[in-house]
């Protein structure tokens, strides 16, 4: 059954010539959120909310739920990870319980602005995303004292969690785990067009009705239900978010010649998010030491795909044996579909875009 479309930026293949389409489609958002859609009686479990198991209250931030997913015995290590745009902590709900069997303590906040943070549906700015992880790196490491600290981060969290490993003074940890990073080097009218919305209308919502171009970004139906029914998923999307979001990935993009570190990045051949010929020229930047793992089945939600499991397993593998091959062969696929990749034009402009949901029956 088709069900209501959120809002995600994506890929959409427009000419410059349809930059003022997006000024039209102002008329038609609103400015309240969304209200949370009910699911279907068969699944009420689709839209319930997990309590937080810890709130901390960070200096210049405010206070951050924290989930918290605790390894099976020996602690191996701890993993912060940072959810993508308009997603919240309940982003590892499915890739939670392999990484506690394999000794991973999993510590997952709502960034600001999403979740339920004070700031839900504004646009914090990067510095503040950055100071939250980093913050909360602090905090983790002064917990654990002795255990290895690995950040995690999909689509925006790996933006993120790429902007943290290319600073000077970055957090000591062991490594970053970059999940279908939104690592795209944006042209300036596009960046110009999302400031002008938001300047224009910094309160209006897109609510993914505006235009008939859709995405997904997994293939597992449930998944996809349950992101959509939590009640902690943003719906709609405020302009003054969607211009910070354009901002932050191509701050992404242009320092990933600076990354420092161990790094694993994932990306998958039926992402529809991020487009190829950004992933390739953001691995093209990255430090030759980077590790990459391609997964031809993978959506742009890599481990709430079918392919999930068998992508959580290289990242244990990576985690445990860093020096070892990936066990899905990702790493040898990748460099073939970097082969595959020389010579490939950039991608075209990018404007909002829609994703159907698709619910169980």
């Amino acid at each position: 059954m088709m069900i209501r479309r959120i809002a995600v930026l994506s890929n959409i293949r427009l000419s410059r010539l349809l930059y003022p389409a997006l000024f039209l489609m102002l008329a038609a958002c609103a400015t309240r959120e969304s209200p949370a859609p009910v699911p279907p009686a068969r699944h009420p479990e689709l839209a319930r909310l997990v309590p937080a198991d810890r709130v901390v209250d960070l200096t210049g931030v405010g206070r951050v739920p924290l989930r918290i997913w605790n390894a099976h015995g020996r602690e191996q290590a701890v993993i912060l990870a940072l959810h993508g745009f308009n997603d919240s902590r309940d982003a590892w709900e499915r890739p939670a319980p392999a990484l506690n069997a394999a000794g991973l303590t999993l510590v997952a906040p709502d960034l600001p602005g999403f979740g339920q943070t004070a700031q839900r549906g504004g646009w914090a700015g990067t510095d503040s995303l950055l100071r939250t992880a980093t913050s909360l790196l602090a905090t983790i490491g002064r917990e654990h004292p002795g255990v290895p600290l690995y950040v995690m981060g999909e689509s925006m969290g790996g933006a993120l969690a790429a902007l943290m490993a290319a600073r000077p003074d970055g957090p000591p940890v062991a490594g970053y785990i970059l999940l279908a990073p939104a690592l795209w080097d944006l042209d300036g009218g596009t960046r110009i067009t999302t400031h002008l919305m938001a300047a224009m209308a910094p309160d209006w919502r897109l609510s993914g009705r505006e235009l008939p171009v859709h995405v997904t970004a997994a293939d597992d139906r449930l998944a996809l239900a349950r992101l959509y029914y939590d009640p902690l998923t943003l719906r709609d999307t405020r302009t003054t978010a969607l211009a910070g979001l354009t901002d932050l990935m191509h701050q992404a993009a242009s320092a990933c010649a600076r990354v420092r570190g161990r790094v694993l990045v994932v990306y998958g051949g039926h992402d529809q998010i991020i487009p190829p010929a950004a992933m390739a020229r953001a691995w093209r930047r990255l430090p030759a030491t980077t590790r990459h793992d391609y997964s031809p089945g993978g959506y742009h939600l890599l481990l709430r795909s079918r392919e999930g499991e068998r992508i959580t397993a290289d990242i244990v593998a990576w985690i445990e044996r860093p020096d070892s091959f990936l066990p899905s062969g990702g790493d040898a696929t990748a460099a073939a579909w970097m082969a595959d990749q020389k010579g490939r034009g950039a991608p075209l402009p990018i404007a909002p875009g829609w994703m159907d949901w698709i619910a169980p029956q």
